[in-house]
């Protein structure tokens, strides 16, 4: 029997509740896999577009492991992958049914080693994230204080989250395309940045893209091609803002 939690757990209040859930209805062989955002991941890269209300939880392995152990279970094995930025794929079962792995050793090990369970480790986050925004403000004001034409791609929450630490930079950025028809014609909350269509982004042509759903920046630029190759440029704001040639 599998149990698997894809890119849920961070939304989950209850974590405790649901957690014993998954312990109760496991096959004592059973396992439990989950998938979710690595806060490694978000500290290293500065990614704080993924602190929002929808996000309740970040997850280091060994603060999953504290959460699987208080109700029954233990990590046997752990992979990383590219998802949401850096991503853990987690396999957990009741102690004793299954070895752990080699790899969920060495991350246990290498999470001791950097003090992943500190506050020191965190307080460098809290000072370099500042940093970034002041960054990405002067690179968007010196580009359209030279007339460049500014928009963006990606009205996912983690656009809400950048316009608004922008503040008054968010001026800059005229509008923010986006596939969803559910989204288009509607605003960036906070700042009323319009939302238009994809389209848009062929028949108008800005200069610069600010693509907000960066996670998927390979997707994205073959999806928009055509406007790289007539001269168009994506800006990428993390880890650290900068112009894809």
């Amino acid at each position: 029997m599998i149990v698997h939690a894809n890119n849920v757990m961070a939304h989950i209040p209850d974590v405790e509740g649901v957690m014993a859930g998954i312990a109760t209805i496991l096959h004592d062989r059973g396992v439990f896999v989950a998938e979710t955002p690595y806060v490694r991941r978000m500290v290293e890269h500065l990614e704080f577009d993924t602190i929002y209300h929808e996000h309740l939880f970040y997850y280091s392995l060994t603060s999953f492991n504290h959460l699987l152990e208080r109700n029954g279970l233990t990590v046997v094995d752990v992979e990383e992958i590219e998802a949401h930025g850096g991503s853990l794929r987690i396999t957990a079962a009741r102690p004793g049914t299954a070895p752990r792995s080699a790899a969920a050793n060495a991350m246990f090990a290498e999470e001791d080693r950097i003090g992943i369970g500190t506050y020191a480790y965190y307080q460098a986050f809290g000072e370099q994230v500042p940093v970034l925004i002041a960054d990405l403000r002067a690179l968007l004001h010196d580009l359209s204080s030279t007339g460049k034409v500014l928009a963006g791609y990606g009205a996912a929450a983690k656009a809400t989250v950048v316009l608004n630490a922008l503040g008054e930079s968010a001026r800059t950025i005229q509008w923010v395309a986006d596939r969803s028809t559910y989204k288009q014609g509607r605003f960036i909350p906070g700042t009323r940045t319009p939302i238009l269509a994809a389209d848009h982004i062929f028949q108008h042509r800005p200069d610069y893209l600010v693509v907000f759903a960066w996670n998927y920046i390979a997707e994205i630029a073959a999806q928009l091609a055509p406007f790289h190759a007539a001269g168009g440029r994506f800006i990428v704001p993390f880890p650290h803002p900068k112009v894809l040639d």
